[in-house]
Parts: structure tokens; sequence; C-alpha cells
């Protein structure tokens, strides 16, 4: 590995030590937060993200389904930053120098300013790089995929899940006038992640369907890359709750048949046409679909940088992977499933080549799936990814905020890890928004990667896994999203709400 720029005593060519995170997301947000409160004035802790607020993802399900506003999942990033001295540019980073140029030889990444007319080009030199910049939304993974050239909605951003509840408002007030409509709600891609989300919408849109009183006149369809609800891109998982252990799979077939939403298992969105889905499935057979409305979740690329080094080569994807997700210390080495093992994966998330480098979130490369890979006869891979989102960005950004301030400090013999197959994972997932009558399922996991040597009966300790639906999760996620906004905005002892 070659390290570039250290910080600490040796600064290389900087006067002050500069730790620069690219993204704002929940793994960004969170690394230049704590970074900034670790350093304090020792280092300068710049932030360069193409948007102008920060955005809380788990909840754009619930402005998909009119229960909350944009703005009240959305925060403006520049007077968080200059109230904790960070240093804000609004920008996409578009290219990376590692070992920086025969001009300018410390490292810098190229960034070029966004939210102007006049957009503009600027390096900006690091010591330390951490890339955060999260998932491309790869519509055009899937003809005819999405809400600005396509023909079905999103809830990955703001404005697109605002988008979806206009059109849901229309079907409503449609169905109240004794109208029947169809609607898909699913992944729109053989390949996605989130299926947690499209879980959690079309619960929630069922919810408002009854709450309008037209839920007789909708056909209500989950159409999922899963081999089997429950699978979560995970593998599924053992729920253990009340003396009792029930499989993920059964746990979510009971919900769908109780709420009468029929179910599309293994299939893999070939194209999208105006009120028509087109798919293939797991036993290789092409179907269509009718709809009145689509909500399907594209699949994610990475954010991949031009990465040149001082001999003027173009390394890109020596560090990027095909999909432009970073590498970082993780074991890429192809493998059958049967040798795929929990030290795979990344513990500390530095680049593979450089170890000033850091990707966390969405952004890191994972070393394989955690789902079992399937192929269908046609060679179509139908098999969720890894999800990287929620709790585990967060304390992936945290913990790489603190190594690289140990680091700084000379204390590298005491950095910690933070490798999905250690990590625990709680999740909220949201089937029906009221306080009088609304509910969630609350689920707690470890490790998010199964580790069958340890757990043998299923690859996780069944006693931190556990699952329970009702009322008072719609409480704790109620809650949690408000304590969660509070933290984004560095309000006072912020840093002691967990991730």
């Amino acid at each position: 590995m070659l390290l570039c720029g250290i910080g600490g005593e040796n600064k290389g060519v900087f006067m002050t030590t500069k730790i620069v995170v690219l993204g704002a997301g929940v793994s960004g947000h969170t690394a230049a937060l704590y970074a900034k409160r670790l350093i304090g004035d020792e280092a300068e802790v710049h932030v360069i993200s193409p948007l102008s607020y920060y955005n809380w993802i788990p909840s754009n399900i619930w402005v998909g389904v009119g229960q909350m506003t944009e703005d009240e999942v959305k925060i403006p990033l520049a007077p968080v930053y200059k109230q904790e001295g960070i240093i804000f540019h609004q920008g996409k980073a578009t290219g990376l120098r590692p070992e920086g140029t025969d001009e300018f030889p410390s490292p810098y990444v190229i960034w070029e300013s966004t939210g102007t007319n006049t957009p503009e080009i600027s390096n900006q030199p690091y010591d330390y790089l951490i890339n955060a910049t999260g998932p491309k939304l790869f519509y055009e993974a899937t003809k005819g995929l999405g809400p600005t050239s396509g023909f079905s909605y999103s809830v990955c951003t703001p404005d697109h899940a605002r988008e979806a509840s206009q059109k849901l408002d229309e079907l409503i007030s449609a169905m109240k006038k004794g109208e029947k409509k169809k609607l898909v709600i699913g992944m729109g891609h053989g390949a996605c992640t989130c299926e947690g989300a499209a879980f959690e919408y079309v619960f929630n849109v069922d919810f408002e369907l009854r709450r309008h009183g037209v839920r007789e006149n909708a056909e209500v369809i989950f159409l999922t890359n899963e081999a089997a609800l429950g699978d979560f891109g995970v593998n599924g998982l053992l729920l253990s709750s009340g003396g009792f252990t029930t499989p993920s799979k059964v746990f979510a077939e009971s919900l769908y048949t109780e709420r009468n939403i029929k179910y599309i298992l293994g299939a893999h969105v070939r194209e999208v046409s105006k009120n028509k889905v087109e798919y293939e499935n797991l036993a290789g057979e092409i179907h269509t679909l009718d709809f009145d409305f689509a909500m399907l979740i594209p699949p994610f690329q990475g954010n991949k940088l031009e990465t040149i080094n001082r001999k003027k080569e173009n390394i890109t994807d020596q560090i990027y992977n095909p999909g432009g997700f970073m590498k970082v210390d993780g074991d890429y080495n192809p493998k059958d499933v049967s040798n795929w093992k929990p030290d795979d994966w990344p513990k500390h998330y530095t680049n593979n080549l450089y170890n000033n480098v850091f990707a966390v979130g969405i952004a890191f490369a994972p070393p394989h799936q955690i789902s079992i890979p399937r192929k269908n006869p046609l060679g179509t891979n139908i098999t969720p990814a890894p999800p990287r989102t929620g709790m585990p960005s967060a304390i992936m950004g945290r913990v790489i905020a603190e190594n690289i301030v140990k680091t700084i400090h000379g204390k590298v013999t005491d950095l910690k890890t933070a490798s999905l197959a250690d990590l625990a994972a709680a999740c909220i997932a949201s089937t029906g928004a009221s306080l009088k009558n609304g509910s969630a399922v609350s689920m707690t996991m470890y490790p998010i990667v199964p580790n069958f040597q340890k757990f043998p009966e299923s690859g996780r300790d069944l006693n931190y896994t556990y699952g329970e639906i009702g009322l008072a999760g719609h409480w704790m996620k109620r809650l949690l999203h408000t304590l969660f906004m509070y933290k984004a905005k560095a309000k006072l002892f912020w840093w002691l709400i967990p991730e």
C-alpha cells in the first residue's frame, strides 16, 4: 500500500492536516461531524457534496404516501457545517489524484461546483480522504425505469417520493369513484438492493388505501428479486420472539397474506413501458404485468472517479470494481459460496492501494453477495445486492473518523474495526403511519453477514436476532426520525445519540 500525505507531525506539504469527505449522506455526514468534533482545530475537515441538503432517506417512504413533506426529511447543510467549523463545498467529485502530479505534488480531489449557473472546476488537497459518495441511481439499467424519462415512480429521493405521493392521491381519488386500479411496487432490476424500502412502501400504500376506504378497489402486487420473501439481501434470518423462532420468510409471507398483498418472487424487470412491466423469473420465463401505478427501486452503481497516479497511468479500474464501488481491505478473490467467510469482509475500509483513502457506506465494494447468488436459464443474475445503508453506514462513518483522528495522534495500534461480519443492525420497517393504529416491524440482527462457524444453526446469534410487529414499532420509528434529524443538525449533545 502507498501512503500519501499523512497527517500528524509529518503533514507532507500541507500547513494544516486536511480530512476531506466526499458525500453528505448517512456515512459522510456522520464521518464529518465526528471527525471535526474529535480533531477540533488541529485539522481542517472539508465536505464536498453535490446537494445543498442532508436527506434522512429512511423517512422518504412517508413522503411517498403523503405522511411527511420533503422539508421534514431534509436539512440544509451549510448552516450545520458553519456552526461546526466544517468547510463545505457544494459540488461533485469527478477525479482523484492520490499521488498528486508533477505540477501539484500533494494528493487531491478534482471537483465541479453544483447549484450555480456557472460551474467551476477546483482541486481540493487532502491528507485523508473518505469516499462516502453513496449510490448512483442506475435507472438506465432497465429500459423505461424511473420517474424522469421512464414510466415508474421512486422513493429514493425526496422529490421523487413527493411525485409518487401525488400520483397515489390521483389514484385514490379515482378509486373513491369506484374505479379499479392495479399497483405494482418493488424492485426494478434483478440486482437491486434496498428491498426493505420497497417492503415499507408497499405496506404503507396498503395502509393508506385502507385509511381512505378504497382498498377493495385496489390490487396490490409486490414484485421482488428476492427468491423468498424476507430475504432483504441478507439471505433471510431467523427471528426470535416470545420464546419462538420464526424464519423471516414465514414471518413475511404471513404479513403479505394478512394484508392481501400479492407477490411475485425472483423477478428481473426487463422493461417498463406505459402501464406495463415485462419481467423474467428464476425459471427463465418471461411475463408481462399491467399496472396503473408502479413504484420500482432502481439498481445502484458506484460513483467512480477517474483516478490517475503520478506516472500519469489511469488506475481507475484497479481501485474500483466494475460497478463503480471502491475496493477496500476485503478479500475480492472469486470464491464459491461454500468458501465464503466472515473474514472476506473489510474491517478498516482502507483503499486497496492507498491507506489514507477510505470508502464507507454504499461507496465501498462488497467482496461478494450475502444472499445466495442465483442465475436463471437465460443467464440473468437475479440476486439482491448486499444492503449497506442506515445504521451500518453511520457506524462505518463514525469508526473511520475516529481511526483517522487516532492516526493523526499517532495511536495506530488502537484502531477500531467495523466489519459487517461483526456488526449488529437494528431496523424498524414501517407498515403503516399512524400514532393510533399504525404499525412497524422491529428487527435486530447480529451479525449482518452470517457466521456459520460461530452460529451453526442460522449464522446469527438468536439471542440478538429478533423480530416483532406492532403499534409500538411505529412510535419508535417516529421517535428515531426525530432523534436522527436532531443529530444530523448537530444540536446540543448530538453525539450521545447512538447510530
